[in-house]
């Protein structure tokens, strides 16, 4: 444990004197200290990677939530809601329909046009955490990331669905249903929860939560959704937003999740980086290569297209979709149902989509990162 602090210690240092993130810093030291790597840490750590994981995001989802306040969606509404909706669409669309065109077969591209615009929030707000970005396009970014998994997760129940009515497998009603309830199920949740964490913490401290607290709401929060079957991201992402809007007595409802989380941060990615195969990415093959221009292409686009619609300023049109570009475990997460669902195409959708994100896992945060420095929203980059 205290090597792998040390490690993070270590990414902290080389991320800000070197053109690369700490994300990805991170990701590589788990890969090379990791079983396809030097293979040097107990199996015992790898056992724990599953429950840092939901710790991790659900802290990263409670903070994101803060981004979606009334006064800040205000501002930036219209323009996040068509950004978000126009690299979903696009990414599916393009991904879906390039698959075809090379000769996939159609219910196999429905399925990789589903789990394409799914985002990794930890990497991309770690990188805005790490830089200390700020300014208009920072908070957009972090609006969308924010929401689009959201969309994300009704469009792959959709497409899922769709794919099973033409397979002919039938149960295409029962998955549907279960999509929708992971999305609703996870903003019932983070609303049932969050109007008593409004008002019952910052009692004891008057003005911020106690650790005990904050963590409290927080992880029972992410628990309940994996027991409910729901988006436990979205559910806290939701339980933040509630926070933000509702505890007006708070001087600062984040502060004692900020102050705590990144050694659960390190942790997540050090491991992360640990369960990354390189003899993924070597099956991946020419329909991954497509797979991951396509949906490069697709979120750029469609951000762009969304941008143009809501009359959003040129330079978030240009360049939004290249900061979304980041992908991880929701996608995984998907990937395994997907091919639980299909077992005939579970040979092909792994590697595919784990090859894919080690790619847009590793260069992703990195273009993330120059996109803030580029539209200025750093400061002495």
């Amino acid at each position: 444990m205290g090597g792998l602090f040390l490690l993070g210690m270590l990414a902290d240092l080389l991320g800000r004197h070197s053109p690369l993130p700490r994300v990805t810093i991170l990701l590589v030291a788990g890969f090379v200290i990791g079983p396809s790597g030097l293979d040097v840490l107990p199996v015992i750590i790898q056992d724990w990677f599953p429950i840092l994981t939901n710790i991790a995001l659900a802290m990263v989802g409670f903070l994101l939530g803060q981004k979606l306040a009334f006064s800040s969606l205000k501002k930036l509404g219209q323009s996040v809601l068509a950004l978000s909706l126009g690299e979903v669409f696009m990414a599916a669309v393009l991904t879906g329909t390039g698959l075809v065109l090379l000769g996939a077969p159609l219910e196999l591209a429905l399925l990789l046009a589903g789990i394409a615009p799914a985002t990794a929030p930890a990497a991309t707000v770690d990188v805005v955490r790490e830089l200390k970005a700020k300014g208009k396009f920072t908070d957009t970014l972090l609006d969308i990331v924010a929401i689009d998994d959201a969309f994300g997760l009704v469009l792959f129940s959709l497409l899922l669905a769709v794919a099973h009515m033409l397979s002919g497998q039938g149960g295409a009603t029962e998955i549907l249903v279960t999509g929708l309830w992971e999305v609703s199920g996870a903003i019932l949740l983070g609303l049932v929860m969050g109007v008593p964490m409004s008002f019952l913490t910052g009692r004891i401290l008057p003005g911020e939560p106690t650790q005990a607290e904050a963590l409290g709401w927080v992880l029972l929060c992410g628990g309940l959704a994996v027991w409910m079957e729901v988006s436990y991201i979205l559910a806290t992402i939701v339980l933040g937003a509630v926070v933000a809007n509702f505890a007006t007595h708070h001087r600062r409802p984040f502060h004692a999740i900020e102050a705590i989380e990144w050694p659960f941060i390190i942790l997540f990615f050090l491991l992360a980086g640990a369960s990354l195969h390189i003899a993924a990415l070597a099956q991946v093959g020419m329909l991954g290569v497509a797979y991951i221009g396509l949906r490069s292409l697709g979120l750029i686009s469609g951000a762009a297209l969304g941008g143009r619609l809501s009359r959003t300023d040129p330079e978030t049109c240009r360049w939004m979709g290249l900061a979304l570009l980041p992908q991880a475990g929701v996608a995984i997460g998907m990937a395994l149902i997907a091919a639980q669902r299909f077992p005939e195409f579970e040979e092909i959708i792994l590697p595919l989509v784990l090859g894919s994100t080690v790619v847009f896992e590793l260069i992703g945060p990195f273009v993330t990162r120059r996109v803030l420095i580029k539209v200025g929203n750093v400061k002495n980059k």
